[in-house]
């Protein structure tokens, strides 16, 4: 990792010219980092590192994470600095500044922090270990700030968090409420709390009231797909994303990660192992989809060196893999374009493409092994939920009411 101020901000400055920034912006950027280098003379400081960073943008700036109240130069000073910091220890610019920081101070926050480390040396997913990491910072600030210990904790201190925490959100305290559970198991199996605190975290009735998916039907999808102009380069991309996601029913994870090693052209199949789960899954390469993509690689992805197939076509992100939020607003976009009806007062990203390619196969009675293949589900149990929107279906279930000929429902009395 490079510690040297200078050398860091000379690759970062190479950095901004390979990547096309606007002038006006890098003079922003390397204006910043010069101020840094100078404050690095004067306070003869000569290695930086996060902690360096850090203190300097609270000295100088007000904070290491936007705030409410940060004026548009503070931030871009803040972006400035935290681009270096990136730089350094991940060797790639961060997509944003955050607002929240996820520290865990305290002999709790310890524990929570090796708790952590043996989930993810227990196979658990990145994906997966930043939901725990985010609910439990909250837990973790819970407990500091009433001064509670694991072992201080029944049903009134963990119901009094999550009616602080969760704000009447049931499927927020749900997965919270799972969270904690995994991490009593945790401290009570290797010893750290004398009972096993998740007995004191109470039930929900969440799976009860759980919403009925959000889906489209497939002539709107078929009128989403239409509305992209694929004569452009932008085109060419969004139409492989909607195709991804439709035809297939992949997350936005799966998308941007979709590589071309993935890709077996001989047998005609994509394999990979899923972003939420980990679980390997094969799909067969569909003409559609694979016209798609030699369309976009011969006509609308930029140069670039990156192993993920589907990249930015502009700005200073050229050539660089897509963030998740790039596909939810990139579907949201052709809804807009298709004249989708109501689709703002639904949920409108690419797993509402997902939940629809699950019933519209569940229309045609494809049974539920298959959807469940298809959609890469561990349990059949968890497409059940598609059940739910088949009402066509459903209504043919229904039993015919009998005529109830007893005097009692007549009004008719004996005497």
């Amino acid at each position: 990792m490079i510690t040297d101020l200078t050398e860091l901000i000379r690759l970062c400055k190479d950095e901004l010219h390979d990547r096309e920034y606007h002038s006006h912006h890098a003079n922003v950027l390397t204006s910043e980092w010069d101020a840094l280098l100078q404050w690095f003379g004067d306070n003869g400081i000569q290695e930086f590192n996060r902690d360096i960073a850090f203190s300097y943008c609270d000295d100088a700036i007000g904070s290491h994470i936007i705030v409410e109240g940060m004026t548009p130069k503070q931030k871009k000073r803040l972006r400035a600095i935290r681009m270096l910091l990136s730089y350094q220890e991940r060797g790639d610019f961060e997509f944003r500044t955050p607002r929240v920081e996820y520290s865990f101070p305290g002999n709790t926050g310890a524990i929570i922090l090796r708790y952590l480390q043996y989930e993810r040396n227990q196979g658990r997913s990145e994906k997966t270990i930043s939901c725990k990491r985010i609910a439990l910072c909250s837990f973790n600030s819970y407990l500091l700030e009433k001064s509670l210990g694991f072992d201080d904790l029944g049903v009134d201190e963990i119901e009094d968090y999550f009616s602080l925490t969760c704000h009447n959100s049931l499927s927020l305290r749900h997965n919270n409420a799972n969270h904690l559970r995994q991490l009593f198991h945790y401290l009570y199996d290797f010893g750290i709390t004398e009972k096993d605190h998740a007995l004191f975290v109470l039930k929900d009735q969440y799976r009860n009231e759980c919403k009925v998916p959000t889906t489209y039907s497939e002539e709107e999808i078929s009128r989403m797909i239409a509305a992209v102009d694929r004569s452009s380069a932008v085109g060419k991309r969004d139409y492989l994303v909607l195709l991804l996601a439709a035809e297939y029913g992949w997350r936005a994870g799966d998308i941007v990660n979709f590589r071309f090693d993935q890709i077996d052209w001989n047998k005609n199949t994509i394999s990979f192992e899923q972003s939420k789960t980990d679980i390997s899954v094969e799909f067969p390469l569909l003409a559609s989809v694979g016209n798609a993509i030699i369309a976009y690689l011969k006509n609308g992805r930029p140069d670039s060196a990156a192993p993920e197939i589907i990249v930015a076509s502009k700005g200073c992100t050229r050539g660089l893999p897509l963030a998740t939020p790039t596909i939810h607003s990139i579907v949201s976009r052709y809804m807009q374009a298709a004249h989708v009806t109501h689709w703002q007062e639904k949920k409108h990203g690419p797993h509402s493409l997902r939940h629809s390619l699950a019933t519209n196969l569940l229309k045609k009675n494809v049974s539920m092994p298959v959807i469940s293949t298809v959609l890469g589900h561990q349990r059949t149990e968890t497409t059940k939920i598609y059940l739910k929107v088949d009402v066509e279906s459903l209504s043919r279930c229904a039993l015919p009411i009998p005529s109830i000929a007893s005097p009692l429902y007549e009004g008719v009395t004996d005497k």
